[in-house]
């Protein structure tokens, strides 16, 4: 609360100077001054009351002030007119002309710029005919690729008639599934199967086992000789498997360790007929393509930096438990690829299946046999020699054909992202 307060003139708070001194003033200017006084103490007086009179704020009237202040602006930013955003402007491309202005103005180009619209008009064909070039290639390798399989799929659900029929191209009139059951039976699907399984996985196994390790030491450790073996590794890759044929039968036909067998019991041991020659081979690096498994492991390793197995050295790992913990997780793409060929190549081998198991029933062997056995099979049922027809054949032989590779399909479909990974992480260091 402001007090009115009396107004004092600057003569009466003017002070005495020399020649106005109290003593040298007259009685009438002495009382002045001292009135002067009196009043100075009543105005110091009154404001020492209004000190103690004035009265503090609560917390309650803050609270509504702020209050009033905050809706008071905010009042006054919506009652601001908003301004629209300003549109950016388009920069003209300079050099955005069709292909017809290009053809069309191209006499009056100056000599650069016909080489910078030439060039320009060329990448923009490149542009659109190269996609469909490359549709057109990778159609075309598909086709050849799937051909075959849609050919026997066509073919193995076709009854006899249709198979002569011109009509018939793709998609039979009759759907026959009659195929499938007389294969099964005629080959004994599920004892051939399991047969096949059991061999492939073992040796499978076996073969990654043994590459891994023989990779691992070409990649990683320095011995004499050790050039001239890997020369023997790679002789093994481009070799034919045939050239060594009269002395791989001749080792497992007369098969003896060390001549101990011919010491003990007077002749050697006939190994053919039996599963064990793809078991040893398998195990010591000689089986199927074991050397381009072994190329494939050592230039993986040979990616892998070496601070991995210093560090467990460091830790007190000894050289084979840092390749079992160490290197062997590390190199899981390359051993699965390594894996799936051994598989798949096995699963179809006719070679080394007809000189060592003998009449051991497999899916590659019964399917050369398939015609004999499917002859068989329906004297069997009919109880008469019949002669089985071309048409007939072809249709028997494709729903074989198809059954035998259905599960090699399904173990891609299944192990692709890891074949993937293993050709995209091998690499080539020599």
């Amino acid at each position: 609360m402001i007090k009115e307060v009396r107004e004092v003139t600057d003569k009466e708070f003017e002070l005495p100077t020399e020649g106005n001194n109290v003593a040298d003033q007259p009685a009438e200017n002495v009382t002045s001054n001292e009135s002067l006084e009196s009043s100075a103490a009543a105005i110091a007086d009154s404001f020492k009351q209004d000190e103690k009179t004035v009265v503090e704020p609560t917390a309650e009237a803050i609270a509504e002030t702020i209050a009033d202040i905050n809706s008071d602006a905010a009042v006054a930013v919506t009652a601001m007119p908003t301004k629209a955003p300003k549109k950016e402007k388009k920069k003209k491309d300079e050099y955005r002309v069709s292909n017809f202005d290009i053809i069309k103005n191209y006499h009056r180009y100056t000599a650069k710029e016909k080489k910078h619209y030439r060039y320009l008009f060329w990448h923009r064909i490149a542009a659109y005919v190269w996609p469909f070039f490359r549709a057109v290639i990778i159609f075309g390798l598909s086709f050849v690729i799937l051909y075959p399989i849609l050919y026997m799929i066509s073919t193995s659900i076709r009854p006899q008639a249709e198979m002569n029929d011109p009509s018939v191209m793709w998609i039979p009139k009759t759907i026959r599934m009659e195929n499938f059951v007389e294969v099964w039976n005629a080959i004994d699907y599920p004892g051939t199967l399991w047969n096949t399984l059991i061999l492939n996985i073992v040796s499978s196994v076996l073969q990654v086992g043994t590459c891994a390790l023989t990779g691992y030491g070409f990649a990683r450790f320095k011995f004499k000789g050790k050039n001239f073996f890997f020369a023997l590794v790679l002789l093994q890759i481009i070799v034919p498997v045939q050239i060594i044929l009269i002395p791989q039968f001749s080792q497992f036909r007369y098969f003896d360790i060390f001549g101990l067998s011919k010491l003990i019991r007077g002749e050697t041991i006939n190994l053919r007929s039996s599963i064990l020659p793809y078991y040893l081979m398998s195990a010591g690096c000689m089986g199927l393509k074991n050397g381009l498994y072994i190329f494939m492991i050592r230039q993986f390793f040979r990616n892998i930096p070496k601070e991995l197995e210093e560090a467990a050295y460091v830790d007190g790992c000894g050289m084979l438990k840092t390749f079992i913990k160490i290197m062997l997780p590390e190199a899981k793409p390359i051993l699965t690829s390594c894996f799936l060929f051994s598989f798949v190549w096995q699963w179809t081998d006719g070679f080394y299946s007809k000189m060592f198991l003998g009449n051991t029933k497999l899916l590659s062997t019964s399917l050369a046999r398939l015609s004999d056995s499917l002859g068989a099979y329906i004297q069997r049922i009919t109880g008469s020699a019949t002669t089985v027809a071309v048409a007939y054949n072809n249709c028997i032989i494709a729903t074989g054909t198809l059954m035998i590779i259905m599960p090699l399909i399904i173990l891609y479909l299944f192990a692709q992202r890891g074949f993937v990974e293993s050709l995209s992480s091998t690499g080539i260091k020599m």
